[in-house]
């Protein structure tokens, strides 16, 4: 089976590795932004309050999110949605993008567990199953967990009794690995028909994500396996296909160009693309964390502050992840 076919199934298909909650943090494979501080989503949040108090979004309209895991992007967000105004959380409607029933189920327990029945929750199986009319959409690190083909030197990889062999690639592939001056890299499959679902059932978006990645083609393979945070390249000698598939993460770089292409010719613009620490900043966390200082003890300011500076220390997350936001 091609490359894509075969990581499709080591994630989604049965007993795929997203097919049943995974613990991500310290118990995990990995971190990410949202397992690292609260106030990644409560500066999301403080973002699109801007919108909301400047006429730029529907306070009537969708809080989305897509590939929730267990639900703490969203809830940090709805939370800080009612500190700044409580009536938020009376007029806008909560939905998650989420299709496997056990994941559901997870994120359906937590929000209980923070909120009780105060804020409930619609779950969408796919993003085509939206249909509404404003959506403040909000994912991170999903676009580097679609599948991809794996290409170099004119050559698409394909999957043999869990080995790696190469073919000749269609002509339709070679066309846009010139457009994009790819010789040797990931090609991911599926962003524009992601982008033209969302495009056909929100009809006024704004779309919000990070993702780990560039606007470039690097020409080299990032793909990689994550397995109790040690990684491990695709082609490492060291790594055993067999023993990896479905058991581990595997991921790779996201090429920010493919993406933008993709929503741009969906119907979308591009409002900004930036770094994780331009765009939090931006969107008021120094401020959020200058307001938490006035409230609590030193030592868990201290605590905060440590975790805020691994989500924008230029050394850390801060560059190395990046923010691209669409709007429809």
């Amino acid at each position: 089976m091609y490359f894509s076919e075969y990581m499709n199934e080591w994630l989604y298909g049965e007993d795929g590795y997203y097919k049943q909650f995974k613990a991500i943090g310290k118990g995990g494979d990995f971190y990410t932004a949202v397992s690292t501080s609260q106030f990644f989503g409560a500066s999301i949040a403080n973002h699109f309050y801007a919108l909301l108090k400047a006429g730029k979004a529907d306070r009537n309209g969708w809080l989305i999110e897509i590939g929730a895991h267990q639900g703490y992007l969203l809830c940090d967000m709805i939370q800080w949605l009612y500190t700044c105004d409580p009536s938020l959380v009376e007029t806008l409607k909560f939905g998650i993008v989420e299709r496997q029933p056990e994941v559901q189920k997870a994120q359906l327990a937590y929000i209980k567990e923070r909120f009780g029945d105060d804020v409930q929750i619609r779950h969408f199986n796919d993003i085509e199953d939206v249909n509404v009319d404003y959506a403040f959409v909000v994912a991170n690190e999903i676009f580097d967990a679609f599948p991809c083909e794996l290409f170099k030197d004119e050559k698409i990889a394909v999957v043999h009794e869990d080995k790696i062999e190469w073919e000749e690639a269609k002509d339709e592939m070679l066309t846009w690995a010139k457009t994009q001056h790819l010789t040797q890299g990931e090609i991911a499959v599926g962003y524009e028909d992601f982008a033209k679902h969302m495009a056909k059932g929100i009809q006024h978006c704004d779309f919000v994500t990070f993702d780990y990645g560039e606007k470039y083609v690097r020409n080299d393979f990032s793909i990689r396996v994550y397995r109790k945070h040690e990684v491990f390249p695709l082609f490492d000698e060291e790594l055993v296909l067999a023993d990896a598939y479905k058991k581990d993460d595997i991921t790779y770089d996201v090429n920010f160009g493919h993406v933008s292409e993709a929503f741009v010719h969906a119907g979308f613009t591009e409002e900004a693309y930036e770094t994780q620490a331009r765009a939090l900043i931006r969107f008021g966390i120094i401020d959020i964390l200058d307001q938490f200082s006035k409230q609590t003890t030193q030592a868990r300011y201290a605590s905060e502050a440590d975790k805020i500076k691994t989500l924008i220390s230029p050394t850390m997350m801060g560059d190395r992840f990046k923010l691209i936001h669409f709007k429809k």
